[in-house]
């Protein structure tokens, strides 16, 4: 199929999701139906989901991972998905338009896949939020669009990789962060050497002369064990430090995300 047919039998939501996987790289046919199929029954969503995602599969835009989140009765919304050769071409300047790189698709490790997955809920969750909340996302880039390139003292090159960069409009207000999304598999070493790539950035001065402002960085953890265990890795940094960093519980993120307290911490305060 030639390239001008088939980017003329992509409808709006079709590109809708492409481009959403070129942002996230990967996600389930859940999280995509999420995101793009927010009308009629459950029922009625989820079988249109299942009959988009077969179709973009089909004309080969997308491909399918052999493994599946959710069980053997989850179907299709058990999958995850990501670009195509053909799929990346369309959604960026390779190809026809010249530029970038392609990825040949591959069957990557389940804990790339499970840490991918969850900075693509996270976009979720902020995109849902939009609709009942006053967040805006201006932009959400994961990795590695959102990596920090910078040199060192001695001329050597450096570089920080956040697993997101967010920017939320959040009434009057914006909310620019860096996210780290926590799984508990990474040691508190591993944690402080993170840690001390901010305060090495934010000490170039690189970021605030680029954006006006240094991001928060903001760890969203599994369990309030975690937010312990992280905080107490972070007090250990100069005091001057303390103010780049954030802790939060995952199912707390939009919130901190949002520079607001989780509902149930509001309603505490009153």
């Amino acid at each position: 199929m030639g390239w001008e047919r088939l980017a003329a039998g992509l409808s709006e939501r079709d590109w809708a999701i492409l481009f959403d996987l070129a942002r996230l790289r990967l996600a389930t046919g859940r999280q995509l139906q999420r995101l793009h199929v927010a009308d009629g029954s459950p029922l009625t969503r989820s079988r249109r989901s299942r009959s988009i995602l077969q179709r973009l599969s089909d004309v080969g835009v997308l491909v399918r991972l052999e493994r599946q989140v959710g069980g053997v009765h989850a179907g299709s919304s058990g999958f995850t998905y990501g670009l195509s050769a053909a799929g990346q071409r369309l959604t960026s300047r390779v190809g026809p338009a010249g530029g970038q790189r392609l990825r040949r698709p591959w069957e990557p490790a389940p804990s790339f896949v499970d840490h991918v997955l969850l900075v693509t809920e996270l976009y979720v969750n902020l995109r849902e939020a939009e609709v009942a909340k006053d967040i805006k996302v201006l932009d959400f880039e994961a990795e590695p669009p959102c990596w920090r390139w910078w040199h060192g003292p001695s001329g050597e090159r450096l570089v920080l990789k956040p697993d997101a960069f967010v920017r939320l409009a959040v009434g009057d207000l914006e909310q620019v962060s860096f996210v780290e999304v926590d799984r508990s598999t990474e040691s508190t070493t591993v944690l402080r050497r993170k840690a001390e790539t901010y305060v090495a950035y934010w000490r170039s001065g690189q970021e605030q002369a680029r954006e006006g402002l240094f991001p928060r960085s903001v760890w969203l953890v599994p369990a309030s064990k975690r937010t312990e265990q992280l905080t107490a890795v972070l007090g250990r940094l100069n005091p001057d430090a303390w103010q780049l960093f954030q802790v939060a519980r995952f199912d707390e993120g939009v919130w901190a995300l949002a520079g607001r307290p989780p509902p149930a911490a509001a309603e505490a305060d009153k």
